[in-house]
């Protein structure tokens, strides 16, 4: 069986039958700028159709989890709960201080969505995603290659999140050349609030605008740029697509770019994906817009990604383990991400020997509440601005 025949093969399998695998989840909720539940809860619908579609490589999943603060104390509680509940392997939703020690002398692999900080980079732990240094690359490939821009403006809230994104930005900005300023503001703000920070950071009229802000400051930032008639593009992440932002925001969202976000095309994966998700967001499986899931997205591709590498693995008489997962992810070549196919090459920069993936997809907000990829943006390489 073909690693394409077991990304679509999930409906054909059989509740599994094998010895349970505990697998841990830290991720950061409840925090004012830092509250990513949807990382979680895609996570645990991953994991619910897993266990009736052929598990993590044959074996069932019991999915530990634990809610980290944004703060290194909450972080380390969470790495010592999930030790002492004996996981094969720690999965990271959103963690800004993940406790690697804790992990790393209980011999339990890590397996993340998002690096966040520096020492993410060069942990002893993998990343499937990219997170702020290959995302701010990117971004800056973007504003170069493709809206040709030789100044930007920056808003971004102020707390350890933000501020490491925004110097990672800058930081690859710098590489590309762009001149840029930066504006910040609180984790929430009033409409008016918003409208300012937009009006700052356009004042000097720069030919690209980038937002760091997450969920509300989404919409505020969205809403402020549409309220002052402001035509300047703008690039952002991944989060501000999800549903509930677009919902809220409508075609305001008009000139807004999305990094990381791809349209999906329909295929058996994409099926599944729906199929998962629409117990988690209470729709129809149809009505599951899989273009429009923000953060939550890299968190159920992440589990389904190493759900299919198990499951090869299985196909091919290895056991599997949390241990013998984590090694196959940092040592095979040629493997991708479930469901689009994504490269994944974990260590190929040994600046950021924790990170496997290096490219990223841009779309935009089509009027009526389409997000499509950007023809020419479809892998948008981070390697040549990585700072």
């Amino acid at each position: 069986m073909g690693a394409t025949d077991i990304a679509s093969a999930y409906p054909d399998l059989k509740p599994p039958t094998g010895d349970p695998i505990v697998l841990g989840l830290v991720n950061t909720e409840g925090t004012p700028g830092l509250d990513f539940p949807e990382m979680r809860l895609n996570i645990k619908g991953a994991v619910d159709y897993l266990n009736q579609h052929g598990g993590f490589g044959g074996r069932p999943i019991n999915l530990e989890t634990c809610t980290a603060k944004g703060s290194p104390e909450t972080s380390q509680a969470c790495a010592q709960e999930l030790v002492g509940k004996n996981v094969e392997m720690v999965l990271l939703g959103l963690d800004l201080f993940p406790d690697y020690a804790t992990y790393t002398a209980a011999k339990v692999p890590v397996v993340g969505v998002l690096p966040i900080l520096p020492p993410d980079y060069t942990a002893n732990a993998l990343f499937l995603t990219g997170g702020n240094a290959t995302i701010g690359a990117a971004m800056a490939a973007a504003a170069k290659d493709h809206f040709h821009a030789k100044t930007v403006g920056i808003v971004s809230s102020d707390n350890p999140g933000a501020n490491a994104s925004e110097a990672a930005l800058t930081a690859s900005l710098d590489v590309a050349g762009i001149a840029h300023t930066t504006v910040k503001g609180g984790d929430n703000e009033t409409d008016a609030g918003y409208q300012g920070l937009m009006r700052e950071v356009s004042k000097a009229k720069p030919d690209l605008l980038v937002s760091l802000y997450s969920d509300a400051g989404c919409i505020g930032t969205i809403r402020g740029r549409a309220a002052l008639g402001i035509k300047i593009p703008v690039l952002t992440t991944g989060i501000c697509s999800g549903t509930a932002v677009l919902k809220a925001v409508g075609d305001d969202a008009l000139g807004w770019v999305f990094t990381g976000v791809q349209t999906p095309e329909k295929t058996p994966a994409l099926a599944i994906l729906q199929a998962i998700l629409a117990p988690v967001l209470g729709l129809k499986a149809a009505d599951v817009d899989a273009s429009a899931l923000g953060l939550g997205a890299l968190a159920l591709f992440g589990i389904m990604s190493l759900a299919t590498y198990a499951d090869a693995m299985q196909a091919s008489g290895q056991a599997v383990t949390g241990a013998s997962v984590y090694a196959h992810l940092k040592d095979t070549q040629a493997l991708r991400l479930w469901p689009n196919g994504g490269a994944v090459d974990c260590g190929s920069s040994a600046k950021y020997p924790a990170i496997c993936s290096f490219t990223f997809p841009f779309a935009e907000y089509k009027a009526g509440g389409k997000v499509q990829t950007i023809a020419g943006l479809e892998a948008v390489s981070s390697v040549g601005y990585l700072p």
